[in-house]
């Protein structure tokens, strides 16, 4: 576990989660609540796509890794602030039943918030990988943490 604050960040720190195997039927039903497209969901159906079968939602993929990443405490729950989106998101390749994925990650840029002196700015970059260390999802994104009192002159 992580558990960074504000003033133990600095660019060019990297983290990495545990892994998260992904089975067909975590996969299916994800995709039945928000994802419900035949390469997800119909197995005959996807067998005969362009995939050769059954893969995840991009946005399960997504999800998961956010989810490994928290898991991981990379920042410590107590300062994370929220996120004003995600800058660059692709999915490079499937993720398949039965693949197990982790996300792992840089720190690209750590700033004081100029109009908010109380948050501080994160941006970073995350990669998931499979098993066989290949990537399926790249991102970069921003997260808003609380800084500590003493750094923002007593405000909180």
């Amino acid at each position: 576990m992580y558990d960074w604050h504000f003033d133990d960040l600095t660019p060019g720190m990297r983290f990495e989660s545990l892994g998260k195997t992904l089975s067909e039927a975590e996969i299916i039903d994800f995709a039945f609540q928000y994802d419900p497209q035949p390469f997800h969901i119909d197995k005959a159906h996807a067998e005969a796509g362009p995939y050769g079968g059954i893969i995840a939602s991009g946005v399960q993929t997504i999800g998961t890794a956010i989810r490994m990443m928290v898991q991981a405490r990379v920042f410590a729950p107590e300062i994370v602030l929220g996120s004003p989106g995600v800058e660059e998101l692709r999915w490079v390749q499937p993720v398949r039943p039965g693949d197990t994925i982790r996300s792992t990650g840089e720190l690209l840029e750590v700033r004081a918030s100029q109009s908010k002196p109380e948050r501080g700015i994160v941006r970073y970059r995350m990669d998931v990988l499979n098993q066989r260390d290949e990537v399926v999802m790249t991102m970069t994104s921003t997260t808003f943490v609380r800084r500590e009192p003493a750094a923002t002159g007593g405000a909180a």
